[in-house]
């Protein structure tokens, strides 16, 4: 499927302002914000934390998944597509990062 309509199945997030995504220490790495150009990118990343609990490394082969024809695209381009990139690199370095909702008001 293409992504547009995997993001047609994943949960709304307009209960959402944005996730931050920490490392073990608590630090926010990146800040996933719900406006145009990263919504779909928050709805991925929110989706892959309720499943998973955090982004795991095998929670990033899902969200690569997810991604579809985007992930060859960033795989092609690095750099374009950075919260792909970040999803690549989890699962090629095994690391897990932490997902903290910051909920619309």
């Amino acid at each position: 499927m293409a992504f547009a309509e995997n993001l047609k199945q994943l949960p709304g997030v307009s209960h959402l302002a944005a996730i931050n995504l920490l490392n073990d220490a608590g630090e926010v790495l990146a800040t996933i914000e719900n406006k145009p150009g990263q919504a779909g990118s928050l709805a991925v990343y929110n989706h892959l934390a309720q499943l998973h609990g955090a982004i795991t490394p095998e929670a990033a082969r899902k969200g690569l998944e997810l991604y579809a024809e985007h992930t060859e695209d960033a795989r092609l381009n690095p750099g374009k597509h950075p919260n792909i990139d970040r999803l690549i690199g989890l699962m090629e370095r095994g690391e897990t990062m932490k997902v903290k909702q910051v909920f619309a008001i």
